[in-house]
C-alpha cells in the first residue's frame, strides 16, 4: 500500500523559508515522478513543482521559479521542497503526490497517490 507523509509545514513571516519533506512508502519510487501541489482556502488545488525519477529534470509553476527548489533522495524514498522568500500568497496546504508519468503531465493532471497535506502559513 502506497503511503505519502508530508512534514515541515508551519508558520513563517514573509521573506522566510521552510523545507517540506514527503516520505513515501509501499514500493520503490525511483521510476516515479514526485511532485508538490498546494491548495489555498477557497481556491482549487494547483501545481507547484515536480521532479523526475532520476532527479535530472524538474518543472515549476511560474510563480515559484527562483524561490522554490524541489529535490529528492531515492535512497530514502523522499522528496523535498525548499521554499525561500515566502510570501503571504504562498499560504496553502501543500500536498505531495507521485505518479509514473512526466513532470509536465503531472503538472496538468496530478498524480496517482496523494499525501494528507501539510499547512504552510506566511504572515505579512
Amino acid at each position: 500500500q502506497v503511503q505519502l507523509v508530508e512534514s515541515g509545514g508551519g508558520l513563517v513571516q514573509a521573506g522566510g523559508s521552510l523545507r517540506l519533506s514527503c516520505a513515501a512508502s509501499g514500493r520503490t519510487f525511483s521510476t516515479y515522478v514526485m511532485g508538490w501541489f498546494r491548495q489555498a482556502p477557497g481556491k482549487e488545488r494547483e501545481f507547484v513543482a515536480a521532479i523526475s525519477g532520476s532527479g535530472a529534470s524538474t518543472y515549476y509553476t511560474d510563480s515559484v521559479k527562483g524561490r522554490f527548489t524541489i529535490s529528492r533522495d531515492n535512497a530514502k524514498n523522499t522528496v523535498y521542497l525548499q521554499m525561500n522568500s515566502l510570501q503571504p500568497e504562498d499560504t496553502a496546504v501543500y500536498y505531495c503526490t507521485v505518479a509514473r508519468t512526466t513532470t509536465q503531465a503531472m503538472a496538468a493532471v496530478g498524480g496517482d497517490y496523494w499525501g494528507q497535506g501539510t499547512q504552510v502559513t506566511v504572515s505579512s
